[in-house]
Parts: C-alpha cells; sequence; structure tokens
C-alpha cells in the first residue's frame, strides 16, 4: 500500500520526471542530457562534477533502433554564466 502512495504522488506532479533522470545518470556515473526552449536546438550536457556545456548530439543505436551511445560535440562551456 504504501509503494503505491509514493507511485501515485510522484506522477501527480511530472515535472519532478527531470530530475529523477539526472539522479540516476549521476548515480551511474554518466553525463546527463536535456532539451530546454532556451538552447534552441542544443542539448545540455551535465557532468556529475556539476560542469555544464551546450553541445549538439548523434545518438548511435543497435539493430533494433535501441541507443547504445551519444556522440557529443561541446558548443560552448556553460560553467561561466
Amino acid at each position: 500500500m504504501s509503494k503505491v502512495h509514493v507511485v501515485d504522488r510522484l506522477l501527480e506532479n511530472m515535472d519532478n520526471m527531470h530530475e529523477l533522470g539526472r539522479q540516476r545518470a549521476f548515480e551511474l556515473g554518466n553525463p546527463f542530457y536535456a532539451q530546454f526552449e532556451e538552447d534552441g536546438d542544443y542539448w545540455r550536457k551535465e557532468l556529475p562534477n556539476g560542469e555544464k556545456f551546450l553541445v549538439t548530439i548523434e545518438v548511435i543505436t543497435d539493430e533494433n533502433d535501441m541507443p547504445i551511445h551519444i556522440n557529443d560535440h561541446i558548443v560552448k562551456s556553460l560553467n561561466d554564466r
């Protein structure tokens, strides 16, 4: 019963999905990528140490069209903002 309550609470506010994905990426030691309207066609890349960059990305997929790797190219550092 307690688990259902937690799930219901999480689903009430879908704005937290961004933060949950970020937290999980960092737990795995991976960078976190997200798109924001103010960044245009670029993606934001945040590293577990807090560094942030604007990047372009290329998603590499396997034969089943499942993502297996992300190649990114840094356009600009956001650490000096």
